[in-house]
């Protein structure tokens, strides 16, 4: 399985390249798809390469995400509900076009 992992960059090391840091490691990766970004930019990267721009809020939901399966998969499902607060605490959401038909019932 390959996943999605935010890094933020940390300085354009050439045109399509950057240094980023995400999940406690350093990496080179590939601007090519997104372009050149500002230090401080959090991306999305897959295989060595940024494949969307994201904000620091989603870049810290994936990472606790990320982290909440790590846990579980060390065998630590009591510290995974912090890691999901932000589903938790709003509880769920029908999708427009469901919450449409419930309206009209």
């Amino acid at each position: 399985m390959c996943l999605g992992i935010p890094m933020q960059v940390i300085e354009m090391t050439g045109t399509h390249a950057a240094l980023c840091e995400g999940m406690g490691e350093q990496k080179s990766i590939d601007m090519s798809l997104v372009g050149e970004q500002p230090v401080g930019a959090w991306l999305v990267t897959f295989l060595g390469a940024a494949r969307e721009v994201i904000g620091a809020q989603e870049a810290l939901q994936i990472t606790d995400a990320l982290q909440a399966v790590d846990n579980i998969m060390q065998g630590d499902e009591h510290s995974v509900d912090k890691l999901f607060a932000d589903i938790i605490e709003r509880g769920p959401q029908l999708p427009p076009h469901l919450q449409e038909q419930l309206n009209k019932e």
